[in-house]
């Protein structure tokens, strides 16, 4: 079939996006699902800053590119195989699909999936197949989604089925920044019930953490990022505390403001000083969490002696460290009690042919989490 979809030709053009133009609208052929495949209509799809990296070059991929890899849609068909999906059910997508058989997945740390790491890199589906093409050449998938499209071909196992009484903006936002920033709060921090928390870095995924935290019963919450339009937002949602950390100060004055440091202190900046900055925040015992993706060459020293005389720890998560199928309909209850409030981090809506103009607004920071919606 024929759709409308993002593709990405080239990385590293400058901003501002909407005059250079790196995601281009194009025409592309989408083909039917395969075995253990699903064909899936996009509902909205959300702009990540996982997705602005590989636009600006920081991460690297196989061009051409399908952009998008947090979205919600309802499905338009089943391949064979697919016996628990049927047209009209509402599904999430996941960005690290789970084979089942590999030794992560095995372990229960599909976010760990050893084929899916595998076909990401090599910009096809889980199967190994390339469902998308422009004059008979194939088109790479981002993760095995590609949800800036009208529809997208993904394996069964990048997919979760949710009520269809979630509104699906709303939903398409548990694919990634909830269940990286939720995730990463309980599944790899455990955070517990009046601990107190910093989040430094409060995009999307940073204010889902944060939200997660409070979830969670954290008794202070210290949220540190470069702006201030931030940092309001963050004390509108709950943090006790804010700090910008462009200020000198800030380091000093986040720990005085918590008798010496927190005890779980999380990191969604990707970059390298965002991490240093957690590191610093968190006190003696405590545990740090890094959940950004810095470019590959980044590196973070520290003092090695503290791992040992402070008792320090330090830790990442990817995907939330999340089992999806258990933990996305744990965060949804959690909505639809008002405990997570989800909907307050959607701060923009955008037609597919506005995807530039949404980059630079989130390059700017002038944007939490928008959607293309369809």
């Amino acid at each position: 079939m024929k759709i409308r979809a993002a593709v990405l030709e080239k990385v590293g053009l400058p901003q501002p996006y909407a005059q250079s133009r790196p995601v281009t609208i194009a025409q592309v052929d989408l083909d039917p699902p395969g075995e253990g495949e699903v064909l899936v209509r996009i509902a909205a799809a959300g702009l990540c800053h996982s997705d602005l990296s590989i636009i600006n070059g920081s991460r690297p991929r196989p061009m051409p590119l399908a952009l998008g890899h947090e979205a919600a849609g309802v499905v338009e068909e089943v391949g064979p195989g697919v016996r628990d999906l049927r047209k009209g059910d509402h599904v999430i997508f996941v960005f690290v699909p789970s084979c089942g058989s590999c030794t992560p997945c095995a372990e229960g740390r599909p976010a760990l999936c050893e084929p899916a790491v595998a076909a990401a890199g090599a910009g096809t589906l889980l199967s190994g197949a390339q469902r998308i093409h422009r004059d008979g050449t194939p088109i790479n998938h981002q993760v095995g989604v590609s949800s800036f499209a009208e529809y997208a071909t993904a394996s069964r196992r990048s997919l979760i089925k949710v009520d269809a009484d979630i509104p699906l903006e709303y939903a398409a936002l548990f694919g990634c920044a909830v269940l990286t920033g939720v995730g990463a709060v309980v599944n790899c921090a455990q955070v517990r019930a009046g601990a107190t928390v910093g989040i430094v870095g409060l995009g999307g995924v940073g204010l889902a953490a944060l939200l997660g935290a409070i979830a969670a019963g954290a008794s202070r919450l210290v949220g540190i990022d470069l702006l201030d339009s931030k940092l309001a937002l963050a004390k509108s949602l709950g943090a006790t505390e804010t700090f910008n950390a462009n200020k000198t100060d800030c380091v000093d004055a986040a720990r005085a403001a918590t008798a010496g440091g927190v005890d779980y202190c999380l990191d969604f900046t990707g970059a390298a000083e965002g991490l240093a900055l957690a590191y610093k925040l968190t006190r003696r015992g405590g545990v740090t969490v890094t959940a950004g993706l810095p470019p590959p060459d980044a590196t973070f020293a520290l003092p090695a002696v503290h791992l040992v005389a402070e008792e320090r720890t330090l830790k990442g998560s990817y995907l939330g460290s999340a089992v999806p199928v258990r933990d996305i309909p744990r965060y949804i209850a959690l909505y639809r009690q008002g405990r997570l409030p989800v909907d307050r981090l959607l701060t923009g809506r955008l037609r597919l042919d506005e995807i530039n103009l949404g980059f630079d607004r989130l390059a700017n920071g002038e944007a939490i989490r928008q959607v293309v919606t369809f």
